[in-house]
Parts: structure tokens; C-alpha cells; sequence
């Protein structure tokens, strides 16, 4: 853990009020925390750390840019990262993770590294599908996916056989014209057996 000893906050030390820490997560970052998702990035955090009497309340505000492999061709792309976070810190005997946002930390020790955090807000802020624009996606992989996509018989081919964007259209927009699914629209939930 000594390629992140710069997010280790020493909590002994903090007097009671609040306290700020900045930090710039960069590719260097990245390579360290040796993620397959996000590959590389430029993401500037804020943490305002408050400390009470028995707790320490930790505010994280993210914000950058990110660069994971698109869904569809799977080359780099940019996808924002605009997030706030919260973490409530406490001493015990041994670290645990009580809930999502409250963290035990061993008061022996009497600091937190605050780097898998980072990286797990981030990872949380990446949608599941993530796709370039209309356009922008690999043209070689696209027209490979395209000629080994399965194609309903209704369907007829370009004549030139180029991907155009109407061919990746989103599942959501196919799945809503799927007449299979008529006959569910009309059932109430609410209605008792």
C-alpha cells in the first residue's frame, strides 16, 4: 500500500472542526490502482474531512474526466465524472465496514488511506452500457460486428453493406417495438388473485 501513502489521512492528529484535502487522480493513479474499467484519467477530488467528538464525517466531491473502453468497439472514450460522496469514519479494535458509508479503522493505527474509495467512487458513476456517440465508434469493429450480427427476416442489407448508425440503435428502442410484449402491457399488477 505504499503507492498510495499520499491518500493516507492521519486521523490522531486532526483537532475537532474541519479540515481539507485536494488531491488530482491522474493516469499515474490509475496504473496503480490497475483497473481493467477505467484506464486512464484526470479527476480532481475535495475532501472536507469533519471531525467531532467519537466520528469523522468525510465529504468527497469528484469531478473530471475518466477514459474506459467503449461497450461497442471497446477503443478509449471520454465519460464525465461529476459525483459527491460521504463516508462516516470511526475507531474500533479492528477495521470493518459496518454499511456503505460507515467504515471502522483500528485506533491503534489512527489513519485511513482514502485511495480504494476514490477509485470505488468513481467505478460507481460509470453507467453499465457505455457507448461513443453516433458515429464515432471504430469503423473496422463496427462493420465486423455488423456482418456477423444476427438479422431477423424482415430485415433487408445495404446494398453498399456500410454501417450507418440505424444499425446499433439502442436495445431499449428495439425492445419497445417488440409486439411479444403487447399482450403484458395490458395486465394490473394491483389486481388480487
Amino acid at each position: 500500500m505504499a503507492k498510495f501513502s499520499l491518500y493516507n489521512i492521519s486521523l490522531k492528529n486532526l483537532s475537532e472542526g474541519v479540515h481539507v484535502f485536494e488531491y488530482d487522480l491522474d493516469r499515474k493513479f490509475f496504473d496503480a490502482i490497475d483497473s481493467e474499467e477505467v484506464r486512464k484519467g484526470n479527476v480532481n477530488v475535495t475532501v472536507n474531512v469533519r471531525k467531532t467528538s467519537f466520528t469523522f464525517e468525510f465529504n468527497f466531491d469528484l469531478r473530471g474526466v475518466v477514459q474506459v473502453p467503449c461497450t461497442r468497439c471497446l477503443d478509449d472514450m471520454g465519460l464525465d465524472v461529476d459525483t459527491q460522496s460521504r463516508l462516516i469514519v470511526k475507531f474500533g479494535r479492528e477495521y470493518s465496514e459496518e454499511s456503505d458509508e460507515i467504515v471502522i479503522i483500528p485506533e491503534e493505527e489512527g489513519e485511513i488511506n482514502i485511495a480504494w474509495f476514490l477509485y470505488e467512487f468513481i467505478a460507481l458513476t460509470i453507467p453499465i452500457k457505455h457507448v461513443h456517440p453516433a458515429g464515432e465508434c471504430n469503423r473496422v469493429v463496427s462493420s465486423k460486428l455488423r456482418k456477423h450480427r444476427a438479422v431477423s427476416a424482415d430485415n433487408t442489407a445495404d446494398d453498399d453493406g456500410k454501417v450507418t448508425d440505424d444499425d446499433f440503435l439502442d436495445e431499449e428502442e428495439s425492445q419497445s417495438n417488440d409486439p411479444r410484449w403487447d399482450a403484458l402491457k395490458g395486465l394490473n399488477p394491483e389486481e388480487s388473485y
